[in-house]
């Protein structure tokens, strides 16, 4: 038997709905990067790998994000997966107005000048080919170019508003 759900206080679509359906979504943490008169970046819960062939990303920006017209030119974008030993540095990257690659911050210049964080568990630099307006937001599609998969540990999630830990 399979249980139903509880239809008896359905609310109409609308942000706050959707933010409060996604806060019970666990996801990845993932910090996004690109080059442009100086580097930007903001924390992404929205990535996804979009294919295998070509290996292709995918992740979700805010058009009133302050890095969104560096993103909105950007050739190549950094795509950093988190550990949970990060959780700083994934608020860094959340925060609005932080100098998000100022010490503690460790980066350095990688492929395609695009900035690449140090210590991460997952780095690509990918070559950005569309943005799809999506509402306030556009999708990003980016084809992997090189990387790094050799960080060890386990992975930052996000989840009720909070970063966490996966619990075994």
């Amino acid at each position: 038997m399979t249980a139903t759900p509880d239809l008896s206080t359905p609310r109409l679509a609308s942000p706050d709905l959707l933010r409060s359906v996604f806060r019970q979504h666990a996801a990845g943490v993932a910090v996004i990067t690109a080059q442009g008169e100086g580097p930007v970046g903001f924390t992404a819960t929205s990535l996804n790998s979009a294919a295998a062939e070509p290996p292709l990303v995918s992740f979700g920006v805010g058009t009133s994000s302050s890095s969104w017209p560096v993103l909105a030119e950007a050739a190549h974008v950094g795509v950093h997966i988190l550990g949970e030993h990060q959780r700083d540095l994934a608020a860094t990257f959340a925060r609005s107005g932080a100098d998000r690659f100022a010490p503690p911050t460790s980066w350095r210049t990688g492929p395609e000048g695009v900035p690449v964080l140090d210590g991460v568990l997952a780095w690509l630099v990918c070559r950005v080919i569309a943005r799809v307006p999506a509402g306030d937001h556009r999708l990003v599609i980016a084809e992997a170019v090189v990387g790094d998969p050799a960080g060890g540990g386990r992975p930052l999630l996000y989840h009720q508003g909070r970063f966490n830990a996966l619990r075994d």
